[in-house]
């Protein structure tokens, strides 16, 4: 039998990883191999127990606090296993500017990996088997089509080469301003991108999510314009700039079979046919909620309220942008 690859070991190991933070409870190692992929490839029990002791030292040795606790405590005759994300979070962690823009490159570099598709199959696994979800652990884990800002390429080159620029940008209302802006940092916080600078108009430091630029964004004057401050703090000025409104209702069709945490959040639900569910749903800001609809693709319609639906539109042809102009150049 030929060695996995790099990359098939690297899956396997972060499938248990899902597996093992996605329950409250301690899980035997018979409903790890139901749960994880590879393990149920396995060709026999005994391979299966030696990959999984060689998965178990893999993870400590990456530093990964793996818990072996008792499943049931009126019987000590079986041992699971979980990992406490409490142990396994991180403390906060402070950057220079310049290695602020370089994570920032990785990680948009990562989060276009493709492991969706072994990892869904081990939460829907999980789901079916009851075992009990640890709220909060897995956040961003459900498949999702992952598509960058169309404004981060140029954001970012200007920020790495300290040119101003000028763009449109969406206000939570929906009206399009100017914003004439020197930028310091591009920066992804919980999933989105913000670009943080000096606004020359307001004469101030501020924030502005990707997600809300319109149109082009336009470099102005020459490179080393500007100098970022020593003291800059991307994330505690994309945490002070964050102000969540009220609750807004909006109703969407799901496709049966999908959408589950759009489901969960919903206020109601009903059938429309044998393909469609309705809901009703809230939602607390506009642009954000469109980028998680879009992950649905086909499977998601906006119903109301007409600024949602046009912000999801507006996204959709952002991403067949590319295609459109490969077709003119032909």
């Amino acid at each position: 039998m030929s060695a996995p690859t790099p990359a098939a070991k690297t899956e396997r190991l972060l499938n248990l990883v899902i597996c093992l933070l996605y329950t409250r409870q301690p899980l035997s190692k018979q409903r790890i191999r139901q749960a994880v992929p590879q393990y149920g490839s396995a060709s026999s029990d005994e391979a299966f127990d030696r990959m999984f002791e060689r998965d178990k030292d893999e993870l400590r040795d990456l530093g990964i606090p793996l818990r072996i606790e008792v499943v049931d405590p009126l019987f000590d005759d079986e041992t699971g296993y979980r990992i406490d994300r409490r142990e396994y979070a991180l403390p906060d962690i402070h950057f220079e500017p310049d290695e602020l823009a370089v994570l920032g490159l990785a990680s948009r570099t990562w989060q276009q990996a493709s492991l969706a598709g072994p990892a869904a199959s081990a939460l829907r696994k999980l789901e079916a088997a009851d075992v009990q979800r640890d709220e909060g652990t897995l956040v961003g884990l459900e498949p999702r089509v992952r598509t960058a800002e169309p404004a981060f390429p140029a954001m970012k080159d200007a920020a790495l080469a300290r040119r101003q620029v000028d763009f449109g940008y969406r206000k939570p209302d929906g009206t399009v301003g100017r914003r004439r802006l020197q930028p310091w940092t591009v920066t992804n916080w919980h999933g989105r991108w913000y670009v943080a600078g000096f606004d020359l108009d307001r004469e101030a430091p501020r924030v502005f999510r990707l997600g809300r630029v319109d149109g082009a964004v336009k470099t102005v004057g020459k490179p080393d314009a500007y100098e970022v401050p020593a003291d800059h703090d991307p994330i505690a000025m994309i945490q002070g700039s964050e102000v969540e409104r009220e609750p807004q209702p909006a109703i969407l069709h799901v496709r049966t079979g999908s959408g589950n945490a759009l489901r969960r959040r919903a206020r109601t639900a009903g059938e429309v046919d044998d393909t469609w569910t309705q809901i009703d749903i809230d939602y607390t800001d506009t642009e954000i909620f469109a980028e998680q609809i879009v992950g649905y693709g086909p499977a998601v319609r906006v119903i109301q309220p007409a600024d949602l639906r046009d912000a999801v539109i507006r996204r959709l042809r952002a991403i067949l942008e590319p295609d459109r102009t490969t077709e003119q150049e032909r």
